[in-house]
């Protein structure tokens, strides 16, 4: 019996490892069967070929002592463009041999947003391979390595603060291989306009007059060290390592790229618009199709933005009335006399910004149990609120979000910059808060990160700028619709937000294609936002070194819009807040094309629901009962 039963399971396991043995032969050398293993296969491959992704994800930190993520760094190849093309097309040569025929309708959209984004990054590769700027004042690479190793990488236990150390030694070899990207860029002509060379230079020079214990980088290290339960020896050793690298590797890489901007700086750019560099106006209708996920005419986005500026200045002129500021002035007039006004800011005192994150906090929370009224779900993972870091709090935007890891053990957290008391008005607190948190990006992003019925690229495979700012956005006017702005003043905050994005849509082209120079954006949002002169300086600059991201807010936002008025005119007394967001948050982060057929389903399924209750199904004294149970399940009469 024994021997019958060792047979069979010998068996059973000669046919289990031949059949994963031809699974993994079909997933790694040929066409996996199915579309969705493929594109997991190529999202695994390239969240491997990248350390900083894997401690970002946190996924596989239990398991560093197998694959060292945590003690690596990317290092710039010379072949990584023409490695980077030669895959991208035989991925989508991949892509286009799965027939439609099939496929499930998910496959199919899975299929679209995948094309699309992939044929997009490879005319950017083919075409334009040095059209970005790898050092400027917002996101440069001198800036996003200080803020990966301070707020990402774990130190959690011994092993992950001798990681951190490994990775500092790496931080020269790191921008050596930067600066092999710049020297190409400069010999293709492209050099950034001229504050970007003031701002960076700057930003350079202050990392290298750090001393040991002043950086960024042994302050924040040193200080979760001492968190951990370590001896006073180990202490010792951590502080010593931290204080050799920065000597060795961190301050010297900084030289490196500082010598760079220095010795190039006589070659700034005299123009600010995309439009000025080699190859500059078909590059900045590319970054439109990438960043809106539609295929508008620069044109067509100027004259959108000019309409909604005169919509929303209205609007806000109509309140300012009501509040008996004076009609003679404009709108941005009065706007910038508010955000002078005392009553509306901050005392500039030491625990300002320890007062703000408080309140900011506050709303946060409170925004959290409002919206559980909106949607079905609310995300599990936490948000946190942080100034921004100091060394880049000059030149950052008003607010970012960095989202939380796969496996919850780092929450999201919303940056605020609090480094000017005039970007904090009380009274644009509000939309800032709904904008980055709840129920804006953390909301969308962790409620992404979380829906295990995703594939894995479905989940975090693929980034919809339009779709992720656009849902920021409209969560601000949902924010208002749900009564969490109901003071006036919030109103005109969140609305002032709303002009702000809409003359993002005609500075923006403004610039890049309408060739205004920098001064004549600023003059332009200046007068119609009310903005202090330092955000719309900070704001300014950002388009100008991130051409065409600006686009996707109020093009996203207006698409969601147009969306729910759609299904609220056909659905009727059927429409159900909640089944739409569900409907627009359920599928990842997709292009606005796959939201629009997301919706459009919903649509269709909904009046299907309601065509069985009006064809009398539910006969017999078990009717009423019967169809009141049908109606709890799917919620055709809800009307939140």
């Amino acid at each position: 019996m024994i021997k019958k039963i060792l047979k069979h399971t010998r068996t059973l396991l000669l046919v289990t490892l031949g059949v994963g043995s031809l699974y993994i032969i079909n997933l790694f050398f040929m066409k996996p069967f199915s579309i969705d293993h493929f594109l997991s296969k190529e999202l695994i491959l390239d969240l491997t070929s990248s350390p900083e992704e894997l401690t970002y994800v946190g996924v596989l930190d239990e398991y560093n002592w197998l694959t060292n993520h945590n003690s690596k760094l990317s290092i710039p190849k010379e072949t990584d463009i023409i490695d980077g093309i030669e895959h991208t097309e035989k991925t989508i040569k991949t892509l286009y041999k799965y027939d439609d025929s099939r496929l499930s309708n998910t496959q199919k959209s899975t299929k679209k947003i995948a094309i699309f984004d992939y044929e997009n990054q490879l005319r950017e590769l083919r075409d334009f391979p040095y059209l970005d700027y790898p050092l400027n004042q917002i996101g440069g690479i001198h800036l996003n390595t200080i803020e990966f190793m301070n707020d990402v990488h774990p130190i959690r236990k011994k092993s992950e603060a001798n990681d951190f150390i490994k990775r500092t030694d790496l931080i020269k070899e790191v921008y050596e291989g930067v600066l092999a990207d710049l020297e190409k860029q400069a010999m293709s002509g492209i050099y950034p306009p001229e504050f970007v060379y003031g701002h960076v230079i700057k930003q350079l020079n202050e990392f290298i007059e750090y001393s040991n214990e002043e950086h960024p980088l042994y302050t924040q290290f040193m200080s979760k060290v001492n968190q951990l339960d370590l001896n006073q020896e180990d202490i010792n050793y951590f502080e010593n390592e931290i204080k050799r690298s920065i000597s060795e590797s961190v301050t010297p890489g900084f030289e490196v790229l500082r010598d760079f901007m220095i010795r190039t700086q006589k070659y700034a750019n005299k123009n600010h618009g995309i439009w000025s560099q080699p190859g500059g106006d078909e590059y900045y209708k590319l970054k439109i199709r990438t960043f809106t996920t539609t295929d508008y005419s620069p044109e067509k986005i100027h004259q959108m933005g000019l309409s909604e500026v005169k919509r929303i200045s209205q609007r806000m002129r109509y309140i300012l009335s009501s509040l008996g500021y004076d009609e003679s002035k404009s709108v941005g007039e009065i706007m910038n006399e508010l955000n002078e006004n005392p009553d509306f800011l901050y005392a500039d005192t030491p625990d300002r910004k320890e007062i703000i994150v408080k309140d900011y906090t506050e709303m946060v929370e409170e925004a959290y149990e409002v919206m559980k009224d909106y949607f079905h779900t609310m995300p599990k993972s936490k948000v946190i609120v942080k100034a921004v870091p100091e060394y880049s709090e000059r030149t950052a935007a008003g607010g970012y979000y960095q989202s939380p890891a796969l496996d919850g053990s780092r929450p999201g957290v919303f940056y605020a910059n609090l480094y000017d008391i005039k970007q904090t008005p009380t009274y644009s607190m509000r939309t800032l808060a709904y904008h980055e948190a709840t129920p804006g990006h953390h909301h969308q992003i962790a409620h992404s990160l979380e829906n295990e019925d995703l594939t894995l690229y479905r989940r975090f495979g693929y980034y919809t700028s339009a779709f992720a700012e656009g849902w920021a956005l409209y969560s601000e006017i949902l924010a208002l619709e749900a009564g969490l702005a109901e003071d006036p003043y919030d109103e005109l905050g969140i609305l002032q937000s709303e002009l702000f994005r809409a003359v993002r849509l005609v500075v923006d082209t403004g610039m890049h294609y309408k060739k205004w120079t920098r001064e004549e954006a600023m003059k332009y949002m200046k007068a119609k936002t009310g903005m202090s002169d330092t955000e719309v300086r900070v704001e300014i600059e950002r388009y100008i070194v991130w051409p065409g991201q600006a686009l996707s807010y109020k093009v996203g936002m207006i698409k969601i819009l147009e969306l729910r008025e759609k299904a609220m005119s056909e659905l009727g007394d059927k429409f159900n807040i909640k089944d739409f967001h569900s409907a627009v948050l359920d599928y990842g982060n997709p292009p606005l094309f796959i939201v629009e057929d997301m919706v459009d389903k919903m649509i269709s399924e909904a009046g299907k629901q309601q065509d069985i209750l009006q064809k009398g199904i539910y006969g017999g004294s078990l009717g009423p009962w019967l169809k009141q149970k049908f109606i709890e399940f799917f919620g055709t009469n809800k009307s939140n």
